[in-house]
């Protein structure tokens, strides 16, 4: 009897032995002690195995696009142009070809090109090979042959379109916005140090050899790199041997010509002579302090909780400082509805401190839809240009409605004119006078006077001289030909076809009875009742509430005016609104009184005039100054095409 009751513990504890080790070795995670008679292991609780998620691969997207991707489509894009697209993660160079990335100038006739992608901006370019048909409506393609280097295409195809100009582009960029700005002082020690142009820069003239900084105190240059954000239009030079400047010293940026646009021509710098032909120099004082302080997020348009919003709404962020825009892109702003990422392409405008998330559907936003706005904070998320992150996500909600929204008007091939002045010419007095954009007119360049271009000189005295930072466009005799002549009367039409759509929009309110002084107004269509708008009891306030896509149309039958003699007025753009989305139709003449600073593009049959003979007040205008038949005249006058 002891023999088999022997043989029955050795089996017990074998099995038991057996159980528990299968439990634990087949992952079941289970607890155990011995027991103390038999030494056998006991059986507790058995823990459930962990169970890991898998890692779902994500698919690379287009971020930002050069020309911008945008509806309705972006105009005036030069001729000669590259087309440029940035993606979320590293891309493989080999899946990026003139296959994958292709160009059809118009829709159906495919461009040639040669392809390269450039791994540390994660951008590839695409060249065409001969200049692009002018005033054509363009598609660029990214295909779904296009993978990161894993080998992971893109979900679907990319597409987008761009309106070519109708003439070569020959306006040299411009610098218009620094940070630090010229001659700031008490700079954190910690900044990266960037510039904006004024139009999409080539990435391979954008480098550490282009773009410089020096210790004046020292006369020693800071080592650095360059980089360059194609969707914001921004160069930053990041200090890396040391990582910071040095405290409470004098510093200067230089930029220099060897940077160049799309087109080729070279940077007009900020020197004394208009168009000025050297560099870009800037300088500012450090502080002696590092700027620990995170960026928040001031304000996101639509609103939180916001209802019926249009469908081609952007979204757009408002931060409260300046953004190192290379953190700024689709991968930290994001857009989903029901859980599902939306597709869509982000930029960051330095001047206003706002990014706008703009959806590539032409459609825009699904309609009677929820959505959910997230900025990424973190390691991952936007910083500013001290490398603070954001504390925390930002989210907000919105739901669109049925309806899209109004847009800009297509100003086709008027759009790259600063002046026009109809059938009858343009004439400048005063040696101050500025025209950052081309010239035209349908009359003999003889009655283009007071000026001059990169190529010409058109009557010039030397009480009367204007630079061109374009080119003049106007009929024969010499410099006229019957090719310019043919440009500047395509550029007549197109503005006269814009005038046209603007008369015809649906009037709207006239909220000061014509007196538009001390106003601020929110992007809407305005209707002077009694024909004539003026801005003279005060200055103009536009308020774009965060939106930068608002638009602003004002139609006046007859008239307007800015300022009265020695009393300059002001139109004032606020929270985002853009120079490029206001528009004067004006059913007679406009006038723009002695050193007042317009904004917008202003279409006047009978002309527009500009300051007065003998001032030397200087006269700004943000926008064009538009004669449909009459002349353009200006004085001392300075005006940027947006």
């Amino acid at each position: 009897m002891n023999q088999p009751r022997s043989l029955l513990k050795s089996m017990a504890r074998w099995f038991a032995t057996l159980l528990v080790a299968c439990l634990v070795g087949c992952g079941g995670g289970g607890s155990s002690s011995l027991d103390p008679i038999l030494g056998t292991p006991v059986l507790g609780t058995v823990t459930p195995p962990v169970v890991v998620a898998p890692v779902v691969p994500v698919a690379p997207v287009v971020t930002t696009t050069s020309p911008v991707a945008t509806q309705p489509p972006v105009g005036n894009v030069p001729t000669a142009s590259r087309v440029l697209v940035t993606f979320s993660k590293p891309m493989s160079a080999a899946t990026l070809t003139p296959a994958s990335f292709t160009l059809a100038c118009p829709s159906g006739t495919a461009i040639a090109a040669s392809v390269a992608y450039d791994a540390a901006a994660l951008t590839a370019t695409l060249t065409p090979a001969v200049a692009l048909p002018p005033g054509t409506l363009c598609v660029a393609t990214v295909t779904t042959a296009a993978t990161d280097t894993s080998g992971l295409a893109l979900a679907s195809n990319f597409m987008w379109s761009f309106r070519t100009a109708a003439l070569a582009d020959t306006t040299r960029p411009t610098v218009t916005l620094t940070v630090p700005a010229q001659g700031a002082t008490g700079v954190a020690t910690n900044t990266r140090i960037t510039a904006v142009f004024s139009e999409a820069m080539n990435p391979a003239t954008i480098s550490a050899s282009s773009f410089t900084v020096t210790n004046t105190a020292l006369s020693t240059p800071v080592a650095g790199t360059v980089s360059y954000v194609v969707a914001s239009r921004t160069a930053t030079f990041t200090p890396t041997s040391p990582a910071v400047l040095a405290s409470s010293t004098p510093y200067a940026a230089t930029i220099t010509t060897t940077a160049t646009d799309l087109a080729g021509n070279a940077l007009a710098g900020n020197g004394a002579v208009a168009p000025a032909a050297g560099n870009h120099v800037w300088s500012f004082t450090t502080g002696a302090l590092l700027d620990i302080v995170p960026p928040t997020v001031t304000t996101i348009s639509p609103a939180t909780s916001a209802t019926n919003v249009c469908r081609t709404q952007s979204i757009n962020a408002t931060f409260s400082e300046p953004m190192d825009p290379g953190t700024i892109d689709a991968t930290t702003f994001k857009v989903t509805s029901g859980g599902t990422a939306v597709a869509g392409t982000v930029s960051y405008d330095a001047v206003s401190g706002i990014a706008t998330f703009s959806p590539s559907a032409a459609t825009g936003f699904a309609a009677n839809a929820a959505f959910v706005v997230t900025i990424v904070s973190g390691g991952a998320g936007v910083k500013d240009l001290a490398g603070n992150a954001l504390a925390a996500d930002r989210t907000s909600t919105f739901t669109t409605g049925a309806q899209t929204c109004v847009v800009p008007v297509d100003l086709q091939t008027i759009a790259g004119f600063g002046a026009f002045g109809g059938a009858a010419g343009v004439t400048n007095q005063g040696i101050n006078t500025v025209i950052n954009g081309d010239l035209g007119s349908t009359a003999a360049c003889t009655l283009m006077t007071g000026l001059h271009d990169a190529s010409n000189v058109y009557t010039q005295t030397p009480l009367n001289i204007g630079g061109v930072n374009g080119t003049v466009y106007c009929a024969p005799p010499a410099p006229g030909t019957t090719q310019t002549l043919a440009i500047a009367t395509q550029a007549r039409a197109d503005a006269v076809t814009a005038y046209n759509t603007l008369a015809a929009m649906p009037a709207g309110s006239d909220p000061g009875a014509g007196q538009l002084g001390g106003l601020v107004l929110l992007p809407a269509v305005y209707t002077a009742a009694g024909g004539t708008f003026a801005i003279t009891t005060g200055d103009l306030t536009l308020d774009a509430q965060g939106d930068t896509g608002a638009t602003w149309v004002f139609q006046s039958a007859a008239a307007f005016t800015i300022g009265l003699p020695a009393v300059p007025r002001r139109v004032l753009l606020i929270n985002g609104a853009r120079a490029a989305n206001v528009f004067w139709q004006v059913g007679a003449a406009a006038r723009i009184e002695d050193g007042s600073s317009m904004v917008g593009t202003i279409l006047a049959p009978a002309g527009v005039t500009i300051s007065t003979a003998g001032q030397t007040l200087q006269t700004t205008l943000t926008g064009r100054a538009i004669g449909l038949t009459a002349s353009v005249t200006m004085v001392n006058t300075t005006i940027v095409a947006p």
